[in-house]
């Protein structure tokens, strides 16, 4: 499929495409996208920069090689300065994928100059109250301009956000266009290691945002454009053990514990809800319906023991107390050996595997369910390049029908699953009735 017309110099920046994620990103880039892309790859040091254009021509000899851009030098320009070189970027390019974090300490810039200048926007950050202020202050700009901006959609949160819009597609075609009452995501199996990126942008939460901020992006349906559903499907009680421990039992999915992921990926599904059901070009056939809930755990690990589930449970909230607490923290980052723009090698990054197991439940009728299974096997930063390119891809080249404004992976829709698919992020669903898991993928 050709490329969308455009007046812009470049298809698509990778900025940030030195750092850990960043170089995957553009690895990616230049092995699976269009050998005739104008793209470029920036940040703040030429020979870094030219390093890794270097390695991309060595990937693929026959392809358009990266330009070099340079944003931000070394020696350290005003805050005013840069934004003015990044807004010069923005004006240059038709989508901007930008993997410079934290996002709540360094990626306003790039989201503010995609905003106000009409440039398609990508990011891979997990920070909630990033997204939340950037809609505070950015959503209407990205609408008077034209912009599609789709932040957080890499490995948090895109894959769980593509699941629950799979299983919505599925009720819907095999139960006569009925509406989804829930979706319950199990993070079945997480194989692999954080990055120093991923690691600061935890670390630094509450140096980038108040806890109020942080609240208030986190309480539900908050990114949602529109109100939070009045009924959800009834669920019983927790129990004051299920509190304690974070133990839950989810028929089909069994024995669970509190998801890493669970509250990020809750908020933006929710937003996916609100987009959904509000657009006018997607409410009719994608919306998931008017009473729908979302929830995420994950499989104990070790075995799936409630043992293994508590130790889960209770070093997250031992993890919360540090992220709070500024004394905690400072040890905690004297202890991290692994810096930004570090991760894990690549020969112990391709073991990474990664795996979700979700059921819904149709709204009304019996209360039929349908399964979903999906995964990918290889790095998750990796997956998180796969992740943002061929976003930037299907935004290059499909007809979205969407106006200016922030947007999530579902959005995207179909087509972009089946270019996930392609890459090898494998999503399938089934009725319950049909069979159950079987074999692992």
């Amino acid at each position: 499929m050709s490329p969308k017309q455009h007046n812009r110099q470049y298809d698509l920046v990778v900025y940030g495409a030195t750092g850990y994620t960043g170089r995957y990103t553009a690895r990616y880039v230049t092995t699976h996208l269009p050998t005739n892309l104008r793209w470029a790859v920036a940040g703040r040091s030429q020979a870094k920069l030219e390093a890794v254009a270097a390695e991309c021509a060595k990937l693929h000899p026959d392809r358009l090689p990266p330009a070099v851009e340079v944003v931000g030098r070394p020696e350290g320009p005003s805050a005013r300065a840069e934004e003015d070189e990044l807004a010069g970027l923005a004006r240059k390019t038709f989508i901007l994928i930008t993997t410079v974090g934290p996002y709540g300490r360094l990626g306003e810039p790039a989201f503010r100059a995609c905003a106000e200048n009409g440039t398609h926007y990508l990011d891979v950050t997990g920070e909630v109250p990033f997204v939340a202020r950037m809609l505070r202050r950015y959503e209407a700009a990205a609408a008077a301009s034209g912009a599609l901006m789709f932040p957080q959609i890499g490995i948090e949160s895109a894959p769980p956000d593509l699941v629950a819009f799979a299983l919505a597609s599925a009720v819907r075609a095999r139960y006569a266009a009925s509406p989804t009452a829930d979706v319950v995501v199990s993070l079945h199996q997480l194989k692999g290691g954080p990055s120093g990126g991923t690691i600061a942008s935890a670390l630094g939460l509450l140096e980038n945002f108040s806890l109020s901020e942080v609240r208030a992006a986190y309480a539900p349906y908050a990114l949602s454009p529109v109100p939070a559903p009045t009924r959800r499907p009834p669920r019983p009680e927790a129990s004051l053990l299920s509190r304690l421990t974070g133990l839950v039992t989810v028929p089909h999915l069994g024995l669970l514990t509190t998801s890493p992921a669970g509250a990020t990926d809750a908020a933006y599904v929710q937003r996916s809800w609100g987009l959904l059901s509000s657009l006018p070009s997607r409410r009719e056939t994608q919306a998931y319906g008017p009473n729908f809930s979302f929830r995420e755990y994950m499989r104990p690990p070790r075995g799936g023991g409630w043992l293994s589930g508590f130790a889960t449970h209770l070093f997250l909230m031992v993890l919360g107390l540090v992220m709070a607490t500024p004394v905690l923290r400072s040890l905690a980052k004297r202890w991290v050996g692994m810096q930004p723009g570090q991760g894990p090698e690549a020969e112990t990054a391709e073991k990474d595997e990664l795996e979700y197991r979700a059921v819904a439940t149709r709204d009304g009728g019996n209360g039929e369910k349908v399964l979903c299974r999906a995964g990918y096997k290889g790095s998750a930063y990796y997956f998180t390049g796969i992740l943002a390119a061929e976003a930037a891809a299907t935004i290059l080249q499909e007809d979205l029908d969407l106006p200016g404004g922030v947007y999530t992976a579902a959005c995207l829709g179909q087509p972009y699953i089946d270019r996930l698919e392609r890459a090898g992020f494998r999503i399938e669903t089934w009725p319950l009735e049909e069979k159950g898991w079987g074999d692992d993928m």
